[in-house]
């Protein structure tokens, strides 16, 4: 059964949670690089989620594309660190699960807010996209993108290079006034707009909103669209402690901000910034239960 199969028959489809915050827990401060530099600490991060019952894990590449690794200095070749982010997520699968292909921001503005241009982002997306596709990746997702413009970019270039479905998260500032971006898109612009031009599932993730809140914006992407939606909040609100943020959200109390989700109509969730291996193995059970 492919991705797109499952999605037609699957009530809620579990992904991972937190890669990142949880490579920064050891020290690991280079994200997608470890994928080359510390190839085992990424592995047991997947092989963790692995064991708690998702369906699918998700590649360590959320901004391995050319133009984040070049004005960022991260100084990796953009084929050789995607295709061991998809080597090292599919040898922790476990029987039946799938991998998705990570993808997001550049780390740049669009005109006429930066200097770049959408052709521009199309192609450094269109890239790491094949080279992903090409790894053998059942998916791709495109997720914490705070500018629909940009989303739409890279959901177009994913298209454009590969057969496989494409799964786009929008991270939103507020869930009021219709759901907000940090670029003042709403959740009906952004689920109208991602489902136009070819999103097989869309929905929010990261951001600044606790998964109550994103509750809230997903019951907004499920007036908007007939696409399954996704919902993969932090641990709870970003907080500032010593110069750190930290997502302080205990597993159980996330585990019901989740169950709101799905009751607002989400079919894909998952966690982002601060979720670890304990956070999805209490949604699991909180999905068994329903």
């Amino acid at each position: 059964m492919n991705l797109t199969q499952l999605l037609a028959r699957k009530p809620v489809l579990l992904l991972d949670g937190a890669m990142g915050t949880q490579l920064d827990q050891q020290g690991l401060m280079s994200r997608g690089r470890n994928n080359l530099d510390a190839p085992q600490a990424v592995l047991e991060i997947h092989q963790e989620y692995s064991r708690c019952g998702c369906d699918a894990l998700t590649t360590n590449t959320l901004t391995m594309n050319r133009l984040y690794i070049e004005t960022h200095n991260v100084d990796v070749p953009v084929p050789d660190v995607n295709r061991a982010g998809v080597e090292l997520a599919d040898q922790a699968t476990g029987c039946g699960q799938y991998v998705l292909g990570n993808l997001s921001s550049t780390g740049q503005l669009l005109e006429p807010y930066g200097t770049y241009t959408e052709p521009q982002f199309c192609e450094t997306f269109r890239e790491q996209a094949k080279v992903l596709t090409e790894a053998g990746v059942d998916g791709l997702l495109i997720e914490t993108v705070f500018d629909l413009r940009e989303a739409v970019c890279a959901l177009r270039a994913c298209k454009e290079v590969s057969s496989l479905p494409v799964l786009v998260c929008i991270a939103f500032q507020t869930e009021e006034k219709g759901g907000r971006t940090m670029m003042g898109d709403t959740a009906e612009q952004c689920a109208t707009q991602l489902a136009e031009a070819g999103a097989d599932a869309v929905g929010a993730n990261c951001g600044d909103l606790d998964p109550s809140q994103m509750a809230q914006v997903v019951g907004l992407f499920k007036a908007a669209t007939d696409l399954p939606i996704i919902a993969q909040p932090n641990a709870g609100k970003p907080k500032l402690v010593d110069g750190k943020t930290v997502f302080d959200m205990a597993p159980a109390p996330f585990a019901e901000g989740i169950a709101q989700c799905i009751a607002a109509g989400a079919r894909i969730v998952g966690g982002c910034c601060g979720t670890t291996p304990d956070h999805i193995r209490a949604v699991h059970e909180s999905i068994k239960k329903m």
